[in-house]
């Protein structure tokens, strides 16, 4: 990866929100780090996984990329343009390349409009001179791609299923042949079942049209499939980067360390009999985080220095980064058992 340019550098990212948490008449404003000076890398036809607990930061990191959002410090650097100093209507005529799928599939779709219509508004937003001949052959070939039929581009929302809802978001988000799609977990809310047909179709879409994705979710056995590589997030903060088999078989990070130990065993006989090691503690609230390494009060490796230094991340093997004051020492013991793929 890293011999090729990246279509995407994000640099020291951060999103901050004023929160007043004051009664009646009284006010008392905080700030929460939504993100804190986050950096990754996006490579041509690459999947970056981002997986953390929820209020880590993920969707406000994709907003952040995106525009929706404008960050306090930081750059967000697309094919050689920071896209933080572009104004609010050269951002948008850049949402024809970076595009975005949502979390709830029938929440995103207007229930008011048949899903012909919906997938053709980008293109009537982005290509107003398109005839409608072409808009309506672009969309049928869109909808086949994504696996629905042509002839039901007159239904609406309603009369499809949750699966079938994002299949319809996916092929809104593509239909203008965008390079980057960042998935806010887009199989969160789907069954199991359906989970899976929506990853390994969007896994056929990225090999057939080339694209860049960041694939957002919770579900650390659904990244590993899709992803080539994972970024994992705690409180705003980067806590690991690595390739995708290299962060699951040798994780540096405690906190990588437990997520990988959450998710179950598909085995039942091994996964009755398998100890373990949880986290201790509720997360901080984001308005008052921990002093220095933010997993400090939950961590088992954690000591003093911990408190007062805020680890930064280093490169401890090629693909692999960790901010963690000992991660030398971690990366001795065993590691947790492997997500099967």
């Amino acid at each position: 990866m890293s011999q090729r340019a990246p279509v995407l550098k994000v640099r020291d990212l951060a999103v901050h929100f004023r929160v007043d948490t004051g009664r009646f008449l009284r006010h008392d404003y905080r700030t929460v780090r939504a993100v804190d000076n986050v950096s990754l890398d996006v490579y041509p036809a690459e999947t970056l996984g981002i997986v953390g607990e929820s209020g880590c930061g993920k969707s406000t990191l994709a907003r952040a990329i995106l525009g929706l959002v404008r960050p306090q410090a930081g750059s967000v650097v697309w094919l050689g343009e920071d896209l933080t100093t572009l104004s609010d209507e050269a951002m948008r005529l850049k949402r024809r390349e970076i595009q975005l799928i949502f979390q709830d599939p029938s929440g995103s779709l207007d229930p008011r409009m048949t899903v012909g219509e919906i997938v053709a508004e980008p293109l009537r937003v982005f290509y107003p001179s398109m005839s409608r001949l072409q808009v309506r052959e672009r969309v049928a070939g869109m909808m086949k791609l994504v696996g629905l039929s042509p002839d039901q581009v007159n239904r609406y929302p309603h009369e499809f299923s949750g699966g079938q809802c994002q299949r319809v978001g996916i092929a809104r988000a593509l239909v203008v042949n965008p390079r980057l799609v960042v998935c806010d977990e887009p199989v969160s809310a789907l069954d199991v079942s359906i989970q899976a047909q929506i990853v390994n179709l969007l896994k056929d879409l990225q090999k057939k049209l080339q694209l860049s994705l960041i694939f957002i979710a919770h579900d650390l056995s659904v990244v590993r499939h899709v992803s080539d590589r994972v970024l994992v997030m705690y409180l705003g903060r980067v806590m690991e980067v690595a390739d995708r088999e290299r962060i699951y078989l040798d994780p540096r990070h405690p906190y990588t360390r437990a997520l990988i130990e959450s998710v179950p065993i598909p085995d039942p006989v091994a996964e009755r009999a398998r100890v373990r090691q949880s986290l201790q503690g509720d997360t901080p609230s984001p308005l008052e985080p921990p002093t220095g390494c933010v997993f400090r009060t939950r961590c088992p490796f954690a000591v003093e220095a911990c408190a007062n230094r805020v680890p930064v991340l280093e490169t401890v093997q090629e693909d692999q980064q960790v901010a963690c004051l000992r991660h030398t020492e971690i990366s001795g013991l065993d590691h947790p058992v492997s997500v099967d793929s």
